[in-house]
């Protein structure tokens, strides 16, 4: 699932008529970065969510990515689209999103925001495949802290496992880089409590669930040290746009 609903109010004016995974880096779209990346993984479904201007994207790129001609053998990245504006009016926020789409993904799935850049990850079956033995209910990405987060978000333990430290914690703290490997089940009742499709259209974070299952010991990360932007600001998006030029 890629999370593409945002409105991205701090790109604004860029967004005003754009949705932010269409904000071009180094000649594609933020969201084909990733869509390219799980193709070329071996991957053949992907379900993007969708609200500001959220029509722009499926118009964007259709049902098959990469798109094939008339006649050719399906390949690629079948999509699908959770459509929230028309639904609902607006984005649900991310546990509310995942929720919504739920009936459409399998019981392990990857999750990971449209709105960032990290051109050399690798959506390795082999990692799916180890965080489905695993048993636990989510593997999440850390990176090193940015300027724009330098507290980070959570800890990673010798053991590998995500850390909910407490704020007055003295320990090393690492930014949530919003790739993370998950499992149905923690969208369901008792961890998650709102119902599979989310017909009410509820909006709900994802932090607090997060940290709920690492106090339950039921997070795994690690720790990706390559290339990696949150593009949050048109003065990130034009950085990475010039690194190209130079």
């Amino acid at each position: 699932m890629v999370l593409a609903a945002g409105r991205g109010e701090r790109m604004r004016p860029l967004t005003d008529h754009t949705p932010k995974p269409l904000l071009e880096v180094q000649g594609k779209p933020l969201l084909q970065w990733h869509l390219d990346a799980l193709a070329r993984a071996g991957w053949r479904q992907a379900l993007v969510n969708t609200a500001w201007l959220g029509e722009q994207i499926p118009a964007r790129f259709g049902t098959r990515w990469p798109s094939q001609a008339a006649g050719e053998s399906p390949t690629g990245l079948e999509l699908r689209y959770s459509m929230e504006a028309r639904d609902f009016g607006g984005a649900l926020e991310t546990a509310g999103g995942i929720a919504r789409a739920l009936p459409a993904l399998a019981d392990c799935f990857w999750v990971v925001a449209g709105d960032v850049h990290v051109p050399g990850f690798d959506f390795a079956p082999e990692a799916m495949r180890r965080f489905a033995a695993s048993g636990r209910l989510a593997h999440l990405w850390l990176v090193p802290n940015p300027a724009h987060n330098l507290k980070g978000d959570f800890g990673l333990s010798c053991e590998g496992l995500a850390l909910n430290l407490p704020p007055d914690h003295p320990g090393p703290r690492h930014t949530y880089s919003t790739i993370g490997l998950y499992r149905r089940e923690f969208f369901e009742m008792p961890h998650c409590d709102i119902p599979a499709g989310n017909p009410q259209g509820i909006a709900a974070p994802l932090a607090p669930l997060l940290r709920a299952a690492m106090d339950a010991g039921q997070v795994s990360a690690e720790l990706w040290r390559g290339d990696w932007t949150d593009v949050g600001t048109p003065e990130r998006l034009a950085r990475l746009n010039e690194e190209v030029i130079s």
